[in-house]
Order: structure tokens, then sequence, then C-alpha cells
């Protein structure tokens, strides 16, 4: 987990908060730890729709592009 001093994490909170990874990040004081960082659990559940109107889909989804006779 990253440590970072207090005074850093106040001028860069946003910049930090952005970035943030899986494991966390310390916040430390006078070399301390003082608090932890971590991203908030998100479920499943609020994945299902996420991207709605951010998609554009061109063409046919199902198509391959190839041509071919099921016949043969």
């Amino acid at each position: 987990m990253r440590r970072i001093g207090v005074a850093k994490f106040k001028q860069e909170c946003l910049a930090l908060l952005d970035r943030l990874d899986r494991e966390g990040l310390i916040i430390t004081k006078h070399g301390k730890p003082i608090a932890r960082v971590t991203p908030y659990e998100t479920s499943s559940a609020e994945l299902i729709g996420a991207l709605k109107d951010r998609l554009h889909i061109n063409g046919d989804l199902t198509a391959t592009g190839v041509r071919w006779d099921a016949e043969s």
C-alpha cells in the first residue's frame, strides 16, 4: 500500500483520488499512519446500464462480414 504525507495529500487530493488503485493509500503525519483511503466497492448490479447512451454500434452487431451459403 502506498504511503503519502498529509501535507502532500492535501495539495494533490483530487488527483490522488482519480488515480486511486484497489490497494488504496495510507496517509501519514510525521511518518505515522493516520488514515487509509480505499476505493468504494460497487456491486456488479450497478454496472448494468452504466454505458447507456455512451456506446454507438455501427452496422449489424451479429454480422461477421463474411458471406456464406448454408446449403453447400
